[in-house]
Formats: structure tokens, sequence, C-alpha cells
């Protein structure tokens, strides 16, 4: 059983978001929930939020198959972070001048998977 789920266009740098999703690549999911409540990343509520949504994902696709999943036997297969657009935006500068201000966005793609017994 795979499921997975995808958050797109987060206004947050990838880099920043990155540091929060490789600590819980690998983990199972229980052990991901606990890792991200006591982060004090601001990038790990959107990383949770996803967790959640995939592991929704999951038990409705077993639902639909007309198996069950435990989320006990759940963990993250793969996690990672891609680039969104980037809004260019202007901010002022010295002697009226403007400098550009580049606003990141990012793409968190989590995919999780029952153990194999």
């Amino acid at each position: 059983m795979e499921a997975r789920a995808v958050a797109r266009d987060l206004r947050m740098s990838p880099r920043k978001v990155r540091l929060v999703v490789d600590q819980i690549r690998g983990c199972s999911v229980t052990e991901a929930y606990s890792l991200l409540q006591f982060s004090k990343k601001a990038a790990s509520v959107p990383v949770s939020k996803t967790l959640r949504s995939a592991v929704a994902n999951a038990q409705d696709k077993a639902d639909r198959d007309g198996d069950t999943v435990d989320v006990d036997d759940l963990f993250v297969s793969q996690a990672f972070v891609d680039e969104g657009p980037t809004l260019r935006r202007w901010k002022a500068a010295a002697q009226g001048r403007a400098m550009p201000r580049r606003r990141r966005t990012s793409h968190i793609t989590l995919v999780v998977k029952s153990k194999e017994n």
C-alpha cells in the first residue's frame, strides 16, 4: 500500500522546508508526528498537514480496495521538496533606488508506504 500527498505553492523557502523534511524521511508515521509536533521550525506545520493528508489518502485507498491499513504500519518512504514559482517583488533602498526581492515558494511531496510483514 502506497499513498502520496503534495502541498503546492507553499509560501516558504525550499531551503527552510528541507530542514524539516529531512528529519522525517524514513521514519514511521507516529514517530514523524511526534518529531513535527515538537519541532520549533515554522515549516513543521505545513509538513505535518501534508503528512496527515498522505495518511488519510492511504486509509481512503485501502477502504476503496476493501483492505484495512493501520497507521502504526505506515512509514515515510519518500519525502522531498521542490522549488515552486518565485514571486518577484521590489523593496525600497537608499537614495530612491529599488532592490529586487525574491519570494520563494515550495512544493512538498510525501509518500507513505506500509511495512511489508
